[in-house]
């Protein structure tokens, strides 16, 4: 069975992979057979998730560049790394987009958008010198179909879509892929954040916008982002996949 995983042999980071989608893309990434390094800010979140899948935790702040130079050392010990999964990120709190303070703004293009940055500084040299790897992106719908109120989240999301493109087109001749996925919102630890406040109406008034009349889920993400970073897509780059349930539609 073992030749038959689609990861196996293959050295995997997945950041943010303490809870919620990233947790799931690490533990579809382990039952694929790839060794996973699961980063995290909470590295005891790391540390379980880590335990459970038989990975390696590593606590990181990925807007920090000493901080992803630590991870990359970290990374290391587990060999050359052939997928990269910047999936790390996080919101302000619905608002007016004049009332979003400059902290909250530069916090999250810190850790949307200059860690995309920070982890190819750390890990492309590498993957250009062996002429493979695939670095996964995870965008959101909000970076194509923006809503009201989530204004700078949403354009945070639109430069890691552009971002991926720009990556992708640079990176091809090289050997090395990048695409993102763009997940609808997800009953993860981010959700009360978009929704302002988590009430039965609030998930309906939601969950009303999503054609298939769900959230994504971790194993959504896990199954997309495993077709993106294995040989299967070896012809797939630059694509903004959305595992949205028809949401942009």
């Amino acid at each position: 069975m073992e030749g038959r995983m689609r990861l196996s042999g293959k050295t995997a980071i997945v950041t943010g992979a303490g809870s919620g989608f990233g947790a799931g893309i690490a533990r579809k990434f382990a039952a694929e057979g790839a060794r996973v390094l699961v980063a995290d800010l909470n590295e005891t979140a790391a540390r379980a998730v880590a335990e459970e899948i038989g990975g390696v935790a590593c606590g990181v702040d990925i807007s920090d560049s000493d901080s992803v130079l630590a991870m990359a050392r970290a990374a290391d010990a587990l060999g050359p790394v052939d997928i990269l999964v910047n999936n790390a990120g996080i919101t302000h709190l619905p608002a007016p987009m004049e009332e979003v303070d400059e902290a909250e703004f530069d916090r999250v293009f810190a850790v949307n958008c200059k860690s995309v940055f920070l982890t190819a500084h750390a890990f492309v040299p590498g993957m250009k010198a062996r002429g493979s790897g695939a670095i996964l992106n995870v965008a959101s719908t909000a970076g194509l179909s923006p809503r009201p109120r989530l204004n700078w989240y949403n354009a945070s999301k639109g430069w890691m879509i552009t971002a991926t493109k720009t990556m992708a087109v640079e990176l091809a001749p090289e050997g090395v892929r990048v695409n993102a996925i763009c997940p609808v919102a997800g009953d993860t630890p981010l959700l009360k954040s978009f929704m302002g406040e988590d009430t039965p109406e609030m998930r309906a008034k939601f969950l009303s916008t999503i054609p298939i009349g769900r959230f994504s889920t971790p194993e959504d993400m896990g199954n997309a982002a495993c077709f993106l970073c294995s040989d299967e897509a070896s012809m797939v780059t630059g694509v903004a996949m959305e595992v949205d349930g028809g949401r942009c539609i």
